[in-house]
C-alpha cells in the first residue's frame, strides 16, 4: 500500500470567492511519508484548500495553479479518481451500517469474496479494535469512531491523506494517543499528508513543514 515516489505537490494553487482572493498563491511540496501543516485564522481558506485538492470545492469557489499526486495531475479528475483520503472533524461514520461493513464500504471494488472481511479485520486489529466487526458505531467511544475512521480511510487505498482538524473534539491524552496513530500510519504507508489546524501541538506532532495562510477576512 505504499505511494509511489513523487508526494504531493502544489504549484502556484489559489482560491477565490468570486473577485475575492481567499489563498494566495500557494507552492508546496509534500514527499511521501511527511506531514505538513496549514494553519490560519478561521476564515482563511484551509477548508477550502483541502476540497479543492480531493475535487470537491462548491461553486462559486474557484482555484486556480495545478496539483500532482505522484507526478499524476489532478486537474480533471473526478473526486473518486483522484485517491485522496480525508479525515475530518466528524467521523461520518453510517449509523445503518456495522463497524466492519463502514470500513469494508470503502475497500476497492476489485477485492472481492473472503479477502474482504479478512483486510477489515485485520484493519480493526491493527487499530486496537479487534471484534468489533458487527458493532454498531453508536456504541463506540468517541476515540474509537475515530479509529474506525481512520481505518476506514486507509482501507481505501489513498496516496495521499488530507487531515481537516480530526483531532479538533478530542481532549488530553485521548488526543495525543490519535495524533500518534494516525501520522504512524501516514508515515509507514509512504503517505504525503497536509494537515489543517488551528493547534501548535498537533502541527509539532505533525513534523513536518508549517505554513500559515494570512487572515483574508470573511473567506469560507
Amino acid at each position: 500500500m505504499n505511494a509511489a515516489a513523487g508526494g504531493l505537490r502544489l504549484e502556484s494553487v489559489a482560491v477565490w470567492l468570486g473577485p475575492r482572493l481567499l489563498v494566495p498563491p500557494l507552492d508546496l511540496a509534500i514527499p511521501p511519508g511527511t506531514a505538513a501543516t496549514l494553519m490560519g485564522p478561521s476564515g482563511s481558506g484551509k477548508s477550502s484548500l483541502l476540497a479543492h485538492i480531493c475535487g470537491t470545492l462548491p461553486p462559486p469557489l474557484r482555484a486556480e495553479g495545478t496539483i500532482r499526486l505522484n507526478d499524476r495531475p489532478l486537474a480533471g479528475l473526478a473526486p473518486e479518481d483522484r485517491r485522496v483520503g480525508i479525515l475530518f472533524q466528524d467521523d461520518l461514520l453510517f449509523p445503518h451500517l456495522s463497524v466492519g461493513r463502514n470500513l469494508a464500504f470503502a475497500l476497492p471494488r476489485a477485492v472481492k469474496g473472503r479477502e474482504r472481511r479478512r483486510r477489515v479485520e485485520a484493519a480493526l486489529a491493527e487499530s486496537g479494535l479487534e471484534g468489533f466487526y458487527g458493532r454498531d458505531p453508536a456504541t463506540l467511544s468517541g476515540g474509537q469512531r475515530s479509529r474506525a475512521a481512520l481505518m476506514r480511510t486507509l482501507l481505501a487505498e489513498p496516496l495521499a491523506l488530507l487531515l481537516d482538524e480530526p483531532f479538533s473534539r478530542l481532549d488530553g491524552p485521548l488526543r495525543a494517543r490519535l495524533r500518534a496513530l494516525v501520522f504512524d500510519h501516514a508515515r509507514r504507508r509512504g503517505l504525503p499528508t497536509l494537515l489543517v489546524t488551528h493547534d501548535p501541538d498537533d502541527a509539532d506532532a505533525a513534523g513536518g513543514p508549517v505554513i500559515m495562510l494570512p487572515d483574508t477576512q470573511n473567506g469560507v
